[in-house]
């Protein structure tokens, strides 16, 4: 029997040690990810916008913000409008009058949800006006080199603009009617928003105020890794410091794409500019914990805090 090699076969120029971190996000290594033979359609990418100073806006607009667009700009030059959902939950589509959309809630093919995304760009930047993508299907099995990602097409520190709408009146240019089963999906759509409003306020970013019926919540996207976030957190509740004012009370959090959103429940009868202040205000405390957490590790009543804010998280993706 031959002896197999005792060195490892080279990488082709450019690509990655089989061993090394797939270069993908996923976590995983090359070989048990691209580098793989039968390639990467079920790896799943924990943090799919990791990169992108659009991070957080990306996650509140896949997973709770209901009628939202903003113009994502592109590598290329051109630019694309980011939408919550589409007509019939359609992944991209070019409007009669030529403006292109991608849908951010849809559902996915893939484990990796910015390679969908990227996928659904592409397609639509060639679309004619008036086509849609339904969904975006299974790649072929074998590829060359890496696949597509959002993170290939758009720039880094691009910032969304978004708007948000009180209905999806806009999924149609001005003047048209909704018709057949555009017109069924615009009314089902419509009947399902929650109000929404952006929490606007100095050094606060993905702050969104909404009104759930019985209560009303102000739901914060945050960046930093999970667990720090955590600790950060139970610091700040074990000194009494986690509530946004008197009527507000810490809910939990749920986690979307690798990161954390705390959410708070706050007095229905206030207006989303009165949160302002007290979300602002929450942001430099929430600073402090962080930057204190290198000098100083969680106490016994600090790490007791931190098990009971565990309790009341669950994972959306």
């Amino acid at each position: 029997m031959a002896k197999r090699s005792a060195s490892p076969t080279r990488p082709a120029q450019g690509e990655p040690g089989r061993r090394q971190p797939c270069p993908c996000g996923s976590g995983k290594r090359y070989k048990a990810c691209h580098g793989s033979s039968g390639g990467p359609a079920n790896v799943m990418v924990a943090r799919p916008f990791e990169g992108l100073s659009a991070e957080c806006e990306l996650v509140a607009l896949r997973e709770f913000v209901p009628s939202a667009t903003a113009p994502l700009p592109l590598n290329s030059g051109d630019e694309v409008t980011v939408a919550t959902v589409l007509p019939l939950a359609a992944a991209a589509l070019r409007r009669n009058d030529g403006r292109a959309y991608v849908g951010l809630q849809v559902q996915t093919r893939s484990g990796d949800v910015s390679r969908d995304l990227a996928r659904a760009v592409e397609w639509v930047r060639e679309a004619e006006p008036g086509q849609t993508l339904s969904t975006v299907g299974p790649e072929p099995q074998q590829q060359e080199g890496m696949p597509t990602r959002l993170q290939d097409l758009v720039p880094a520190d691009a910032e969304l603009d978004v708007q948000l709408h009180d209905d999806f009146a806009w999924w149609l240019p001005d003047g048209t009617e909704a018709t057949g089963e555009v017109a069924t999906s615009l009314e089902r759509a419509n009947a399902a928003i929650l109000p929404t409003a952006r929490v606007e306020a100095p050094g606060v970013r993905s702050a969104y105020w909404v009104d759930a019926g019985e209560k009303a919540h102000v739901r914060w996207v945050r960046p930093e890794p999970e667990e720090r976030l955590v600790d950060a957190l139970a610091r700040l509740s074990a000194r009494g410091q986690l509530a946004l004012d008197e009527e507000s009370r810490f809910a939990g959090s749920f986690r979307a794409h690798g990161l954390l959103v705390p959410v708070w429940d706050v007095d229905r009868e206030k207006h989303p500019r009165e949160l302002a202040e007290p979300v602002a205000a929450l942001g430099p405390r929430l600073e402090e914990a962080l930057a204190s957490l290198d000098e100083q590790p969680l106490d016994a009543a600090e790490r007791r805090a931190r098990d009971g804010l565990r309790g009341r998280q669950f994972t959306l993706r």
